[in-house]
């Protein structure tokens, strides 16, 4: 196996849950109003630092597509898929684009809800 470069982005960004793996940048958001198995989950145009997966149909709310899945090069954990292929002539905006699964990424928007509970638990505690 050779060796393993991990690319570090700047700014707003999404890792992978297990390891911290930079993942992708906010700026890159296509659409957040994806949905997985899962829950949540966002198309990104550009996604880094991912290993893919064999290519293979899979049937979804929006018809068949053919998908690679994404797996973090940091530890191997599948953290979305890629659309390789749409069948459906509506769905082709989706052709060479990314989706990561919101519950096995971190970001910024979770984050900024987890620092605003700190800060309203800290001043309920100065309150007593």
């Amino acid at each position: 196996m050779g060796r393993v470069y991990v690319i570090h982005l700047e700014g707003k960004i999404y890792n992978c849950k297990h390891c911290q793996t930079h993942l992708a940048l906010v700026t890159d958001i296509v659409s957040r109003n994806f949905t997985c198995r899962h829950g949540k989950a966002y198309l990104f145009n550009k996604v880094v630092n991912d290993n893919v997966g064999e290519k293979e149909d899979r049937m979804m709310l929006t018809g068949m597509h053919t998908v690679v899945d994404l797996f973090c090069v940091g530890c191997g954990a599948i953290v979305g898929w890629k659309y390789e292929f749409a069948h459906e002539k509506a769905q082709k905006y989706k052709v060479g684009k990314f989706i990561l699964e919101r519950y096995r990424v971190s970001g910024p928007d979770e984050n900024n809800s987890r620092v605003n509970l700190e800060v309203a638990q800290a001043s309920d505690a100065e309150d007593d």
